[in-house]
């Protein structure tokens, strides 16, 4: 059989196959940004946090309810299997963490140093109100808007995001998985969020 026929073999069935030969640029749908930022979300996921801490490679996986308003934000934070491990409230005025069973609640100004020494690990709130609906604010101090064709930045603290996948049949355009990395500092070095919105309230 000649090279010629072989080649029109695998074309007419690429055709058949519905595959694209050529690649196509993005339509309007995937460049159309993520609805507005809102103060108030209800919302939860699943949580998978990777870091490097005092030479140890370290890996914990939750899930989390979360809820926010303009002044306030709460997060219950469960094992895989449902038992709760800790709940976390944050203002203006700072940050409140209980964890399960009689231990009294700690608090801190900060919420990065108040989870770094109960969880070991950093969540960064004032990051994932805005991260979680596809807004942050870039290394250049501007706002910035997810949308599928346009899905990575790096932030003004240093956090490298990709917004991986959306929800199905959303429009505008809904994260369901957000992966962020970054550098870190102090005790915890080289930390990786895989963030999975589930549910929405």
């Amino acid at each position: 059989m000649s090279f010629k026929t072989l080649a029109a073999i695998a074309g007419a069935a690429a055709i058949l196959c519905g595959c694209a030969i050529t690649p196509t640029a993005p339509g309007a749908a995937s460049q159309t940004p993520v609805a507005p930022y809102a103060d108030t979300v209800t919302l939860a996921g699943k949580l998978n946090v990777r870091y490097l801490k005092d030479g140890n490679q370290q890996s914990s996986t939750v899930k989390f309810d979360w809820k926010q308003d303009a002044q306030r934000t709460e997060v219950a934070l469960f094992e895989p299997f449902g038992t709760q491990v800790a709940t976390i409230a944050v203002t203006p005025q700072g940050a409140t963490l209980r964890e399960s069973g009689n231990k009294p609640p700690l608090t801190a100004p900060s919420i990065d140093a108040l989870s770094t020494r109960a969880l070991g690990w950093a969540l960064p709130v004032s990051g994932l109100r805005g991260w979680l609906q596809g807004h942050a604010t870039a290394a250049d101090g501007k706002p910035w808007a997810a949308s599928p064709a346009n899905n990575e930045v790096t932030t003004r603290e240093g956090w490298h995001l990709q917004y991986v996948e959306w929800q199905a049949g959303s429009m505008p355009p809904r994260p369901k998985r957000i992966d962020a990395e970054h550098p870190g500092g102090g005790d915890v070095q080289q930390m990786a969020l895989r963030i999975v919105i589930t549910e929405e309230k």
